[in-house]
């Protein structure tokens, strides 16, 4: 038979408030926007894409993508895949203007890579 221990109420509660605010604290609060700071593919040009010009957007992440020699894909992709990941994660706070120009940085972007 298996002896059981008497055992005294535990405050779990002190400890269940230190374990949120602890989490709270280590995770980052916006880690999308770290990911296009510090990405691995690129290193990205501060505020590309708040340029005005869909054509200055698509040639800095040209210039950004051949550049760099961190990148795991080729540079097209690793340059269409950074300015999905930046629509996509803006989601409904990026502003009908702005994602229109981003949607034309797309295009521009493989016209400049000569993917038509």
């Amino acid at each position: 038979m298996v002896e059981r221990r008497k055992t005294t109420p535990r405050k779990t509660a002190a400890r269940k408030t230190s374990r949120r605010t602890t989490a709270k604290k280590s995770s980052p609060k916006r880690w999308s926007q770290r990911v296009t700071r510090e990405s691995d593919a690129l290193d990205l040009k501060r505020g590309v894409f708040k340029q005005t010009s869909a054509k200055k957007i698509a040639a800095s992440l040209k210039r950004s993508a051949e550049h760099s020699s961190r990148r795991k894909s080729g540079a097209y992709r690793s340059a269409l895949s950074m300015l999905t990941f930046y629509i996509n994660r803006a989601g409904k706070t990026l502003p009908q203007t702005q994602r229109a120009r981003l949607e034309r940085a797309k295009v521009e972007l493989k016209h400049q890579f000569g993917r038509e």
